[in-house]
């Protein structure tokens, strides 16, 4: 790919100009958002904005999408300036970035172009590698075409057989997809590996919840304060690619697998849908998605429904969700914190960065999951210490009685396939133990057990 920033022994950062398209569907603040967003975008690739321009016409122009006289202006404009590279906020066909370039005479590039190259900085693990390298085949097999006319051989005879290019042009498409069958072969590998791990977590029985939502709304950042994982976490758009996955204890001692994944973004190329499938399986098997929306964000309803298209794409729009509003921290949210508490069923207002509002966001994760518990009254010896510390860090101890000189009474609730393990400390004669919700509203039955 085109990447922005020129490797060699003195950097250059390149001087970018963008470029949007106010079309009859799209109102003017939301070009400007979307161009702004552009920006950022740019300045995550390692580029240097110096301007933004703007075509407001009815529909995108077959040759040069905004048309050859608003094109040629631009060009003029570019040129005067030393720009190294043109980015348009729309995807290009092949065609329109072939007439682009010699009108503009730089490097042109579309927004799918650039965060393709975003993702190719950041990935780190040979999956991500891997999953980039197969959305950039995919985006530049259909723009081979016409690449190679320096190569082209001589026009045959009646039928003209072999037309200019023909030999190489088809040989790179070949070598192109035989790299692209590769790959798939290798990600089906990694996926099978990353399910053989994800199945030796769950035997546990943890439940699974993963953290999504918009790029820089402070996934990695909460994720760091729920776990302490370290991870990075900056103020960039796809700051983090490879998805993590560690351990979560709930005030209730109930262990739950939290995973951060990829962001989303409005016209997230399909090719990155298509080729981080197996990252985001993560996502399509948890049991709760936690939706983290940058609540002081001017177009945070629109992020939202951006990561909620993206959602019903990998078939995981329908999950159990809870609308994690972050960055309450910053002045002006109260109002936009209401509005979202009267739209969405499952709402807790946050701060990733001072862990405000984390009890609640705690107490509402636990009651989501609801795992199926067993409430019973146990009886334990003090002089089974360790079994004392193995039932506080397994079970939610709801009442303790420690005034038995010799036995504690512990009324808990413990998971099903823990029953066993303290089987011997209740009473032979106690069948009427009750299956609750660990933090559902039915009180726990105190049993009586014979002395």
């Amino acid at each position: 790919m085109k990447a922005l920033v020129t490797t060699n022994t003195t950097s250059k950062t390149e001087r970018v100009f963008l470029i949007g398209a106010q079309f009859s569907s799209r109102t003017a603040y939301e070009v400007q958002e979307s161009l702004s967003e552009l920006a950022e975008l740019a300045k995550t690739a390692g580029g240097t904005v110096i301007d933004t321009g703007l075509q407001v016409l009815e529909k995108p122009h077959a040759a040069t999408f905004i048309g050859s006289g608003k094109a040629e202006q631009f060009a003029v404009d570019c040129r005067s300036r030393n720009i190294d590279t043109v980015i348009f906020d729309d995807e290009l066909s092949p065609a329109q970035s072939r007439n682009l370039e010699e009108i503009f005479k730089c490097k042109i590039l579309d927004r799918t172009s650039l965060i393709l190259d975003i993702f190719a900085q950041r990935a780190q693990t040979r999956e991500g590698k891997l999953q980039v390298e197969l959305a950039m085949l995919q985006h530049l097999l259909p723009r081979l075409t016409g690449y190679w006319t320096h190569l082209s051989r001589q026009k045959g005879g009646i039928g003209m057989r072999g037309g200019e290019g023909e030999t190489q042009l088809e040989a790179d498409r070949r070598k192109v997809q035989e790299r692209i069958d590769r790959i798939r072969r290798e990600l089906d590998l990694v996926q099978r590996q990353r399910s053989t791990r994800r199945e030796g977590r769950r035997r546990n029985l943890w439940p699974l919840a993963s953290i999504v939502g918009y790029t820089n709304a402070g996934k990695s950042t909460l994720f760091n304060s729920l776990t302490g994982a370290g991870i990075l976490a900056e103020d960039k758009l796809f700051a983090t690619l490879d998805p993590t996955t560690r351990r979560l204890r709930l005030p209730t001692n109930q262990n739950v697998l939290l995973s951060d994944t990829v962001g989303f973004i409005r016209k997230l190329p399909h090719q990155l849908v298509d080729s981080f499938k197996a990252t985001l399986e993560e996502v399509v098997r948890a049991d709760v998605l936690l939706h983290v929306v940058d609540i002081s964000h001017s177009l945070a309803q629109e992020q939202i429904e951006s990561v909620n298209q993206t959602l019903a794409e990998i078939k995981a729009h329908e999950k159990p969700t809870l609308m994690v509003l972050n960055k309450i921290d910053k002045p002006g949210c109260g109002l936009e914190v209401k509005r979202m508490q009267e739209l969405y069923p499952h709402v807790v207002a946050i701060s990733a960065k001072t862990r405000e509002g984390f009890p609640e966001l705690m107490a509402e994760i636990g009651s989501m999951l609801r795992p199926i518990r067993i409430a019973c009254e146990l009886k334990i010896p003090y002089t089974d210490s360790a079994v004392i510390a193995r039932l506080h860090a397994v079970a939610q101890v709801v009442n303790a009685n420690y005034e038995n000189g010799s036995v504690g009474k512990f009324f808990v609730r413990i998971p099903p396939w823990l029953e066993s393990e303290f089987k011997k400390y209740m009473d032979e004669n106690q069948e009427d133990k009750e299956t609750v919700s660990s933090l559902g509203d039915i009180p726990i039955k105190e049993i009586e057990t014979k002395n």
